[in-house]
């Protein structure tokens, strides 16, 4: 099998490549197919894991690289993929998995998008162009003064600019010279203005605009989905409507059809550390079955990986008690009913050295000068100096004498070095798997036929869920009309129904998994519920022929068994 993406970062055409090749080499149990195509006419892959793809069961979703410099993504999703192949292809347990797990991995559906955001993710890799999703700029606002991220002196980088400025916020940074810190009031100088390597769009001549991280790409995918939408005057990068953009849209239309997908991982950069819902409430207004869910996914990360499960309401919002609206989190958690969460790939912190914060995303606002320092000292030492790099003279068409260069955060900084990328995929591999782990498992139990003579026959079945989850995955997705109970159908050959109907409901099976932080099963009161993850049914038929029973809903699919009946008279 291929593994280069464990030890460097794909572009699209080695992506394309090793989706391609594990397509061909296993028909029976890869399918690759385009979801959607983008702007730049690069299509948005799923490979779909599993033995008959069409047969619906539960699945499980893993994207990455929605963020098109957060690479790492698309290794980690490759590398979880590639670790079911495995399990199919030769029974090899992934990661030491139990036998037991392993056993329920082979009928989840596994639907991997490896990267969403492909034409942000080739720019960021072959041009040094930071965007945050896509590309595509089409703002009405013709008139505007933008900066324009490009390549200015033909190293193949669009990194940044600074100029020497009396009122500039920067200073370089003692003993690392090319290091930029912000400036302190006991600092002497020179002072330095910091912009992007590029130009300015309709530049009046005397006015340089305020650098923006989406001022010639407007559009954060991870805004641009339905839960929670807010326009863009209320929440930057939300793009015009909901689904606006062709990769979000591909994932809406795709995933509203497949209620199927009970987890569901999205893989950005950097931080380490996973963030799960909710969003906009804290944790005493979530439905606390689904919590004690969701701890017990956040103890197999921090078992696996040592990152943290936080709150992203609690832990993750920018500014206080206001939520990110839009994330794609938030549409698979409350109109998927997904158990979905974010892991924020490459602890860089940790490789710092630095104590993790709470709220956890103070780790990004309140670095020091002496955490900036740290991070270049663990660039030299340890990153082969990939992210701080020289700055060098440049006469700019508009500014004058300036000087590119600067900080390449690709490597080192939003993702991990080259070196480090192995241990990350087999990492969050360990962790993933077991979450899988937990689907729900609707299987025949007993079935007993009784004759009641005069050609009669009653036929008892059992119906149970022998999966960690129950049927209805999470009890806040018991609200969503898509999420139906269980039906029993009755397909009849030879004989005849002598009461009841040919369809009838069973409603929902709990599974046997509690999650965690619930206080069940502790010593000194060890009991579960009653046969809560069991429904039973009788049927009686005249005749001799055969029942075949069929029991169906969207979120598990579909299991059938016959019964032979022979009357007796």
């Amino acid at each position: 099998m291929n593994t280069d993406f464990r030890n460097h970062y794909l572009d699209y055409a080695e992506l394309t490549a090793t989706l391609k090749g594990w397509a061909k080499a296993y028909p029976d149990f890869a399918r690759l197919e385009s979801i959607g195509r983008t702007e730049e006419g690069r299509d948005i892959h799923l490979l779909t894991i599993g033995p008959e793809p069409d047969r619906i069961r539960p699945a499980v979703w893993l994207d990455g690289n929605m963020h098109a410099a957060e690479l790492c993504g698309s290794s980690v999703a490759l590398a979880i993929a590639e670790d079911m192949l495995r399990l199919h292809a030769e029974g090899e347990a992934p990661n030491d998995l139990p036998a037991v797990v392993c056993d329920v991995l082979r009928d989840v559906l596994f639907y991997v998008v490896p990267r969403i955001s492909p034409d942000g993710a080739e720019h960021v890799l072959k041009q040094g162009r930071v965007v945050r999703s896509n590309v595509r700029d089409d703002r009405l606002d013709e008139s505007r003064s933008f900066w324009r991220k490009q390549d200015m002196d033909g190293d193949g980088l669009a990194l940044a600019m600074r100029v020497v400025d009396d009122t500039g916020e920067c200073v370089p940074a003692p003993g690392f010279p090319n290091m930029m810190l912000p400036r302190g009031i006991d600092d002497e100088g020179p002072f330095y203005k910091i912009y992007p390597e590029g130009v300015i769009e309709n530049f009046d001549g005397k006015t340089i605009p305020s650098p923006s991280f989406f001022s010639d790409a407007p559009v954060d995918l991870n805004r641009n989905f339905p839960w929670g939408w807010a326009p863009e005057h209320e929440q930057v990068g939300a793009g015009d409507y909901p689904g606006s953009e062709p990769e979000s849209r591909a994932v809406i239309e795709f995933t509203s059809r497949h209620p199927n997908i009970f987890a569901w991982l999205n893989l950005h950069t950097f931080g380490g550390v996973g963030i799960r819902p909710l969003s906009d409430k804290p944790d005493s207004k979530m439905d606390q079955e689904d919590l004690s869910i969701f701890r017990q996914v956040g103890d197999w990360l921090e078992q696996f990986t040592s990152y943290p499960m936080v709150s992203g309401f609690e832990e993750f919002t920018y500014e206080p008690e206001t939520p990110i609206r839009g994330d794609l989190t938030d549409y698979a958690y409350h109109q998927r009913g997904a158990i979905a969460w974010v892991v924020e790939l490459w602890d860089l912190f940790a490789q710092m050295g630095l104590e993790r914060k709470k709220p956890f995303v103070k780790s990004y606002t309140d670095l020091s000068r002496d955490n900036m320092l740290a991070l270049a000292e663990w660039d030299r030492d340890n990153n082969s100096g990939r992210t701080v790099s020289d700055w060098r003279e440049f006469e700019h068409p508009q500014l004058g004498k300036v000087e590119i260069g600067g900080v390449d955060p690709r490597v080192g900084m939003w993702n991990p070095p080259y070196e480090m990328l192995s241990t990350i995929c087999e990492q969050h591999s360990a962790a993933f798997l077991r979450v899988a782990g937990m689907a729900p498992r609707v299987r025949f139990g007993d079935v007993t036929k009784t004759p009641l003579g005069g050609g009669m026959t009653r036929i008892d079945l059992t119906v149970e869920n022998t999966g960690y989850l129950p049927t209805y995955v999470l009890n806040s997705a018991r609200k969503l009309t898509w999420n139906e109970d269980l039906y029993l159908d009755l397909e009849l050959d030879g004989v005849e129904l002598a009461e009841g109907a040919q369809r009838r409901p069973l409603g929902h099976l709990d599974g046997w998994g509690r999650g965690a932080g619930t206080g069940a099963g502790v010593l000194y009161f060890p009991y579960g519920r009653g046969n809560t993850g069991t429904a039973k049914a009788s049927i009686v038929v005249s005749g001799s022929g055969s029942v075949t029973a069929k029991v169906r809903a969207c979120r598990i699919g579909e299991i059938s068994q016959e019964v032979v009946v022979e009357a007796e008279v």
